[in-house]
Formats: C-alpha cells, structure tokens, sequence
C-alpha cells in the first residue's frame, strides 16, 4: 500500500540529528523560551525574509494571537476564503472577530480578488489569505484593496512553507503571518507547533507577551494573555529539519510536474499548474465527480487518499449560522476534491505507480 503519507518514513533520514536535538535538550535543563526557540526563530524569519518570528503553540493559535495583537475593536469583519480549513474561520470567532466569507478563484481555489470588494463593509478590518494546498494567493490585487480601504492583511500559511510570490516567500507578504509545523506539513515537529511572522516590531511583541501569560516580566502581565509557546524539543527538532526544506521542496516540484504532465483522465480536473515551480505542493488535490468510486478504485490498486476537505466551515456544526449562505463553487470543491501522495520520500517507482493507477481508472470506468 502506498500511504497518503508516511510520517515515520519522512523522518527517518533524521533520526540520528532529531535524536541528538533531544538530547542536547534534555541535558540542557532548559525546557521553555530558551535558547533552541531563540534560535529557531531567527532561522525561521531569515528563512521567511521577516525581521521577527514568535514561537507558538500551533498554527491555530499563531492565527488567533495575530488577530488579537492587531487589537482590532471587538465585532470587527475580516474576510476569509470560504474554501478552506475550518481552523482559519476558528481563528477570527476566537479573536472575538466576524467572518465574510469569500468564494475561491477558480483558477487557483485560493480566495478569489474580485469576489473580496464586494464583501468589504464598514466593518471590515482585514483580509485574512489562506495559501492552500502550498500556492499563494494572488496578492498583487489584495494589496491594492488593502491600501485603498485600509485594511490588514494577515496570512495562513499553515501550507505554504516556502512557497514564493513575485520572489517573496509567504509568510512575508503581509501584515503577519501564521505557520503550523504540525507534523503532516512540508516542515514538520514531532508534535503541535506554530510560529508568526511579521516586520512589525510592535505587533511581534504584543504577540510575544499574548502567548506568554500576557508577560514579559515574569509574575507581571501587561496583557490578558494565554499560554501558547513553542518549546525547546520542538524548536530543536524543526532547525534540524529547516535546512532540507528547500530540497524536500523541490523533489515535491518534480512529482507534482510528473502528475501534471504525465496524468491524463477526462474524468478528473488537475489543480493549476501556471505556477508549479513557485509552489510547494504541500497537497497535490485533484477533483473527481464520482469521488467515492474515484477513491475506492485507487484502494484497490493499493494506493491511499484523502479529503481536503469534507465539509465547508460555513457548513459545519459549530457555524450553524452561516448555514444560510450559498457558496456554491466551495461547496463543489467540497464534495470533489481527492488528495493523491505527493512527499519526498516517495519513490520514482511509487510514482509511476500512480500515475498508471490514475490513467487505468478512465478504461475502468468506460468499460
């Protein structure tokens, strides 16, 4: 069986380095807010092209911290792609914030530039870009809007590690941003972990005190803060990893040219391709039409998928009063979306497995 993902399998080539990390952390005493961290984020903002990094839990966290330092006042509007991971649209409700939910470009399944002005209200404060699946979004427009109705841009780039935008990498195209290093995504801990990013001296220290009590002083809390701070182990295991990023990278670039150049089925839609070589292919996502039979066929030839995602946030329990509103395009994406195995460690062999897999499914069915 060829997994979705192999996480014990991506991290093997280093075991001897992450166990070494531990151990130097274990020695050291020192378990929070120490030297490891330190370091990490100077890596992690030289890496990004940002003057400041902050540490933090996990990347919902590193979205909601952000939305509380830039104190917007309490019932504010930011807009939000309505094509995405419900973590994003957690994030502004738990900031005390208001979603406008916005329709996906079809061209990209990223937020939709010409969809965002006409959700912008007196209310709004800030567009919230989420670089799904590993491909910015188009910025260039969002820029514009954001200067001429003076609002914040904040960035998820929970997927995006990496991934460029007119030679800037994410993470470094807005006001902040936030990252997940939870384990599935192109720099993964060994554990929950998340950072933001900013040129904002004063935002990265409000986010600073935010995710530690509120403190910067011990026993003396400036702000009503939380406890979100990313620890030494993590810190240790993710500058172990940081320096191959741009290589795992790349070998995601090249199988991500393979599927696009080597799949050929009527009965499945690829995801765009104008900018592979700027994309980091966190997720390779087809749609199928049939998807249940889509999925079920590639089981059968021993090759295992997933869904990102199932069900749209505006559609989710826990938002039941957006259930009125009707996004159409989210939810088709919602209902045909396939995610096939795309990570390093796959072999050229595995590959080909797939993609003669994919391709045999159209003779499947048209028999």
């Amino acid at each position: 069986m060829i997994a979705h993902l192999d996480l014990g399998r991506e991290n093997r080539p280093y075991e001897t380095e992450l166990l070494a990390a531990a151990q130097r952390v274990l020695t050291s005493g020192w378990y929070i807010l120490g030297k490891e961290l330190a370091a990490f984020e100077t890596e992690w903002a030289a890496y990004c092209g940002t003057s400041h990094c902050l540490g933090v839990g996990n990347g919902l966290d590193a979205l909601t911290l952000i939305f509380k330092a830039l104190e917007l006042p309490a019932g504010s509007e930011v807009i939000v792609p309505a094509h995405t991971y419900v973590a994003s649209v957690l994030s502004i409700t738990n900031a005390g914030l208001t979603p406008r939910f916005v329709e996906p470009d079809t061209a990209s399944y990223n937020i939709d530039p010409q969809e965002i002005e006409s959700q912008i209200t007196e209310k709004t404060r800030a567009i919230l870009v989420v670089h799904l699946y590993g491909k910015c979004c188009d910025m260039k427009p969002i820029w514009e809007l954001a200067r001429r109705y003076n609002l914040k841009i904040v960035e998820d780039a929970a997927q995006a590690h990496g991934a460029l935008y007119q030679g800037q990498k994410a993470g470094n195209l807005g006001d902040a941003a936030a990252f997940s290093f939870y384990p599935t995504k192109n720099l993964g801990a060994l554990g929950d972990a998340g950072a933001v990013t900013t040129n904002d001296a004063e935002l990265a220290r409000r986010v600073g005190l935010l995710r530690n009590y509120g403190s910067e002083i011990k026993y003396y809390n400036e702000l009503q803060g939380t406890n979100s701070r990313l620890d030494e182990i993590q810190a240790a295991l993710l500058r172990v990893k940081l320096p191959h990023l741009e290589a795992d990278n790349r070998r995601r670039r090249h199988i991500a040219h393979r599927f696009l150049t080597e799949i050929h089925s009527s009965l499945l839609q690829l995801p765009p391709a104008q900018t592979y070589d700027q994309d980091v292919w966190h997720l390779f996502v087809v749609r199928a039409r049939q998807r249940e039979e889509f999925m079920a066929y590639l089981a059968e030839q021993g090759i295992q998928t997933a869904i990102h995602y199932p069900v749209a946030p505006h559609q989710q329990a826990a938002y039941a009063e957006y259930h009125h509103l009707s996004l159409p395009l989210t939810e088709q994406l919602h209902r045909e979306v396939v995610s096939l195995p795309l990570y390093p460690t796959l072999t050229d062999q595995e590959v080909d497995q797939i993609i003669q897999a994919v391709n045999a499914y159209s003779l499947v069915v048209a028999e």
